[in-house]
């Protein structure tokens, strides 16, 4: 993986500190005390190819090519933060038709608010808030849990193959050979010449 920061920023001693917690299997943690509060710290952080496979394994596709998270985190007052950067990613996903490989690019525009006075909603009933990208402050701003999070939230949520239609569905449980929807016209054939032979109406 690599991770860079904009040393002339002041920001170079303030990448992943030891011991910092580990959130999913991607992680770029800038610990809160160390963060400039007058100047940005910057990142610009594109994992490597093992880091790609642990984060494709966990989002449940099939490859990320390319990864690429650029930012910086300010101060706001004195004990708020703001995350803002860019995601662009390549992505490889199992067409939701016929499983066939989709490559897909992706670009997204982060912002996270993180405020250090954070009030946990009470009562039985907690709406959500219409404003979903403040957090409470923690000890850690992880760069690479944000990147983790935008990426799940921005991949095609049914990606189709050039072409695919429901015709060319497959249908099987892993490690088995799947069952196109031709293939279950027989079938419904037979349904069909049973029911007229009984009298009925086929449906």
């Amino acid at each position: 993986m690599t991770n860079s920061t904009d040393d002339s920023q002041g920001a170079g001693s303030q990448g992943a500190p030891q011991g910092a917690p580990q959130v999913g299997p991607f992680s770029v943690p800038y610990r809160v005390a160390a963060l400039a509060s007058r100047k940005p710290t910057r990142f610009d952080i594109k994992p490597d190819g093992a880091a790609r496979r642990a984060i494709a394994d966990y989002l449940g596709i099939l490859a990320v090519p390319k990864l690429r998270f650029a930012g910086e985190v300010v101060a706001r007052g004195r004990h708020d933060f703001v995350l803002t950067a860019v995601l662009e990613a390549r992505v490889e996903q199992a067409c939701s038709i016929t499983l066939e490989p989709v490559v897909a690019d992706v670009r997204e525009e982060v912002l996270r608010v993180y405020l250090a006075d954070w009030q946990v909603p009470e009562g039985d009933e907690m709406e959500m808030p219409e404003d979903d990208s403040t957090e409470p402050l923690g000890e850690v701003i992880d760069a690479g849990h944000v990147a983790l999070e935008a990426l799940m939230l921005a991949l095609p949520p049914f990606p189709r193959a050039p072409g695919a239609s429901l015709a060319d569905a497959q249908f099987a449980p892993p490690g088995t050979t799947p069952l196109k929807d031709g293939d279950l016209k027989p079938f419904a054939g037979l349904a069909a010449l049973k029911a007229k032979l009984e009298g009925g109406n086929p449906e």
